[in-house]
C-alpha cells in the first residue's frame, strides 16, 4: 500500500469513527442510565444546559441527548444534584425548573 493510500485509509477510518461516535452521543438515555442518575441523587432540571450539553428532551426537531440548540433552552433538561435545580444562578436572572419552560426556545 502506498503512503497516499495509507493516509487516505486512515482519514476515512477517522471520519467513520467520528460519525459513529456522534450517533452514540445523540442517543436517548436508557432507562437504566436515568435510574442510575436518579438513584445517585440527581434530578432533571429544565433550562440549565448549555447548547449541545442537555441530557434529554430538547424539544421538537431534536433527537435527545446533546441536541439542544440554544443555551439554557427551556424545554431541554440536564441532570443536576438533587435540590439545586431551582436555586442555580444563571445569566439574566434565569432559574432552572423541574418542568419544561417556554423561554429560550430555538426559533
Amino acid at each position: 500500500m502506498s503512503t497516499k493510500s495509507t493516509i487516505s485509509a486512515a482519514m476515512l477510518a477517522s471520519a467513520v469513527a467520528a460519525a459513529v461516535s456522534s450517533f452514540a452521543i445523540a442517543a436517548p438515555l436508557s432507562g437504566a442510565e436515568v435510574k442510575a442518575a436518579m438513584d445517585a441523587g440527581k434530578e432533571k432540571c429544565f433550562g440549565v444546559a448549555l447548547k449541545g450539553q442537555n441530557d434529554c428532551a430538547a424539544g421538537p426537531g431534536t433527537t435527545c441527548q446533546a441536541t439542544s440548540t440554544v443555551d439554557y433552552q427551556g424545554n431541554a433538561w440536564k441532570f443536576v444534584d438533587g435540590g439545586t435545580c431551582t436555586t442555580m444562578e444563571l445569566p439574566d436572572g434565569r432559574k432552572g425548573s423541574p418542568e419544561p419552560l417556554s423561554r429560550d426556545l430555538p426559533s
